[in-house]
């Protein structure tokens, strides 16, 4: 009877932390004694914002829908905390906090003929970044030119108040976890490739995720990347190798013969001594 009693106070404790909003053990979800909990907004999450020198304004959530803004949500899975995992299908970002655990964020991603998937970390950041349009950018929209040597931080540069450069394999291919002025945007497929937050959002998120924090970006249809999957425009450009050059075959010079010695003068007394030439004799015909 006590061993029942015990049993019956431990699935209330579970039920009773269950209720006050903690991530519970999932086995209690897939037996159905626990329901899984709701996410938790962060309050004032998107008020107006003092960042430096820069007035970051209000993002009317009524504009945001809910499934894009930050919360605290259930996230299965065996990553470690501290891991970023991306999931462009759902315009997603999940940091995971801890286990089945992690702070979700609204995100866009790159639209059509840019979309990506891999593994990658943060190599770099900045605040309020200076922003660098890729040459294939200004080729499409000329306008860019203007900045072709750097446009500002500010509220209108398109990286936002924080940039995360992202490298794979050690190599910069142009991808970024950065704010955005177009908040608007976040929740669809907007960008060349880089994965846009709102401000507010980004700043949270640099705050959390220190250099080196591992990035992982799922396929489109959610699944885990086994491998670095570039649109046609990234993918590494194979360098030609050079044919080698010709043998030089080098011309074969004969070799200078040395001038034969002048023939000894003849012996006048061994002309004299020959006599003159006996004559052939005269052919006989009609033998």
């Amino acid at each position: 009877m006590l061993i029942s009693r015990l049993k019956i106070t431990a699935v209330a404790v579970a039920l009773l932390t269950a209720l006050s909003g903690c991530v519970e053990d999932p086995s209690l979800v897939q037996s159905g004694a626990a329901q899984t909990p709701g996410p938790q907004g962060f309050s004032n999450a998107y008020a107006a914002q003092q960042d430096g020198s820069i007035t970051l304004p209000a993002i009317p959530l009524d504009k945001v829908p809910d499934a894009y803004e930050r919360q605290t949500v259930v996230f299965p899975g065996n990553d470690a905390p501290g891991t970023i995992i991306i999931n462009p299908g759902q315009r997603t970002l999940h940091l995971v906090t801890g286990p089945n655990k992690a702070i979700r964020y609204g995100i866009a991603v790159g639209k059509a003929g840019f979309e990506w998937s891999g593994e990658a970390i943060i190599a770099s950041t900045q605040h309020w970044p200076k922003w660098f349009p890729p040459k294939e950018m200004i080729a499409r929209k000329p306008e860019l030119a203007q900045w072709e040597n750097g446009q500002p931080g500010g509220l209108q540069n398109p990286l936002g108040a924080r940039a995360l450069y992202l490298t794979s394999n050690g190599r910069d291919y142009g991808y970024r976890i950065h704010g955005t002025p177009e908040w608007n945007t976040i929740g669809s497929n907007a960008s060349s490739g880089c994965i846009r937050m709102i401000n507010q959002d980004v700043i949270d998120l640099f705050q959390r995720a220190p250099i080196g924090t591992r990035v992982i970006v799922l396929n489109a249809d959610g699944s885990r990347p086994t491998g670095l999957n570039l649109p046609p425009q990234q993918q590494p450009v194979a360098r030609k190798k050079k044919a080698p050059a010709a043998a030089v075959v080098p011309a074969v010079i004969e070799p200078a013969l040395p001038d034969l010695p002048a023939p000894p003068p003849l012996d006048e007394e061994l002309i004299t001594a020959s006599g003159p030439a006996t004559p052939a004799p005269a052919s006989v015909a009609n033998n």
